[in-house]
């Protein structure tokens, strides 16, 4: 049975438009795998602590060294990513907020990313660990970037995917919805359209 980890990272939870898009994915994913398993995280319901100092230390403490309050971090930290790797599929929500992804992103981005558990360091560069998944990231912009120098999003998130080991990533783009309407449904139209084509390519529909 396959397992699909949706992430909804938009200050608007399931109203925001990467929310929409993500979930037209995952509809049509549960159209091809009927047996399949979905898990939503919201970042917005349920956001992650931002990466201090403390929990920072946790993360660097020897397992038998760690207080309770570290190995309550600690646990908080193998949950997210016990569910990241459970999954054989990863749904990204991205909207770009100030040129950036959002703050909550960075945070559940920041509590993945472990030494020894997500990749590990060699003598020839780090290995990412989270192997053999595939990762679809929506993103909806108010501007037009992609292909620019602005669009900062789309490298920093495919290097994070492919440093903790998810190299298969695949970008699906919503721009020019603050332009106006016309705009804003052209660029709706198209990427719902790209949805389409992803799925029979990636995971064909049941007969």
């Amino acid at each position: 049975m396959k397992t699909l980890l949706q992430i909804r990272s938009s200050l608007f939870a399931a109203e925001g438009e990467s929310s929409r898009l993500a979930d037209a994915f995952v509809a049509r994913w549960r159209i091809a795998n009927p047996e399949g398993h979905v898990v939503v995280r919201d970042l917005a319901a349920d956001p992650v602590p931002h990466l201090d100092a403390a929990r920072f230390g946790a993360f660097l403490a020897k397992a038998e060294e760690r207080t309770p309050a570290q190995q309550e971090v600690v646990a908080y930290s193998d949950a997210l990513i016990d569910e990241l790797r459970a999954a054989d599929v990863v749904v990204l929500g991205l909207p770009m907020y100030n040129f950036g992804i959002p703050s909550t992103l960075k945070a559940y981005f920041d509590h993945i990313a472990r030494a020894g558990v997500t990749f590990r360091y060699t003598a020839t560069g780090p290995v990412g660990l989270l192997t053999g998944k595939t990762a679809y990231a929506f993103a909806a912009r108010g501007g037009m970037y992609a292909g620019t120098p602005r669009d900062t999003q789309t490298g920093y998130v495919r290097d994070f995917l492919a440093f903790v080991g998810i190299a298969d990533a695949h970008f699906v783009y919503a721009e020019g919805l603050a332009i106006g309407p016309e705009s804003k449904e052209k660029a709706l139209s198209a990427a719902r359209a790209r949805i389409g084509e992803l799925i029979p390519a990636a995971l064909p529909l049941a007969a």
